[in-house]
């Protein structure tokens, strides 16, 4: 079974870089992201509606060119996160984790037992169809999972030193736009009370040998976030990214028109 490099980077203290595969789900986007650099495609199944066939494809086309295929599932539920485990997920992201009891439950969702719950399929998507001694696939499975927990509500916030004391969790993921709407100050990202809350998340990440994880839209907030202690990063939406790359090259064009446009004289 393939090990994962992204999370043996991250418990050495190494960043990690990556985007998220929202809208554009081709067969070619996981070759697109790797050859601009990054080190893992997460699909978002939250908001985006992502069904588990079309995740099932993206993470076969993960295979062999080193790109960690990760999932963000809709809810803490056995039956999401197992499902996207068993089609090969090597990183889980789950949202609005308030608790620890919440965080336990997801980290046992990600073991085989004795350590948790999850549901035995083996030669199948999950260990690239490969037979070989069912052992070392549990132990190889259970330890490469990166299991990540989206920070996003008051709760995720008051809560958040046990929810990093709780063992399996690997990241403390920042969900910066649903804090600051359950902080009632939507989008305020330099509100006094959105800044304590990430001194809650880093202090507690700290304490508890975590890591800090966000998603970057640009330089400057690459830089802060960077400052504060986040190693992992993703660096945009599919969307996003291409909107904001085509908006750039019209503009240029569009200064070029007003340019070439003759002036009248008085």
């Amino acid at each position: 079974m393939r090990d994962n490099p992204v999370k043996k980077k991250l418990l050495k203290g190494q960043p990690v870089f990556g985007t998220f595969g929202w809208e554009f789900l081709v067969p070619g986007l996981p070759q697109i992201v790797k050859a601009a650099g990054a080190e893992f495609l997460l699909l978002d199944m939250e908001h985006a509606g992502t069904g588990y066939e079309t995740v099932k494809v993206q993470f076969a086309a993960c295979r062999g060119i080193d790109l960690v295929p990760m999932a963000r599932v809709p809810t803490n539920q056995y039956h999401y996160i197992s499902r996207a485990l068993d089609l090969g997920a090597q990183g889980i992201m789950v949202p609005m984790v308030g608790t620890a009891e919440q965080a336990e439950y997801i980290v046992s969702c990600t073991q085989y037992p004795p350590k948790g719950r999850r549901g035995a399929a083996f030669g199948f998507a999950s260990d690239d169809y490969l037979g070989g001694d069912l052992k070392t696939k549990i132990r190889v499975a259970n330890t490469r999972t990166l299991v990540m927990c989206l920070i996003e509500t008051e709760e995720g916030v008051r809560n958040v030193d046990k929810i990093a004391a709780v063992p399996g969790v690997d990241v403390l993921w920042l969900g910066h736009f649903d804090l600051t709407n359950f902080l009632g100050i939507p989008a305020q990202f330099d509100h006094p009370k959105y800044l304590r809350a990430i001194d809650r998340l880093v202090a507690a990440a700290k304490k508890h040998g975590k890591v800090l994880a966000c998603m970057t839209a640009d330089e400057s907030w690459s830089r802060a976030y960077w400052k504060k202690g986040f190693r992992l990063f993703s660096v945009g939406v599919d969307a996003m990214l291409l909107q904001g790359a085509l908006r750039q090259g019209i503009g240029v064009l569009q200064s070029l028109e007003v340019s070439a446009t003759p002036t009248r004289k008085k």
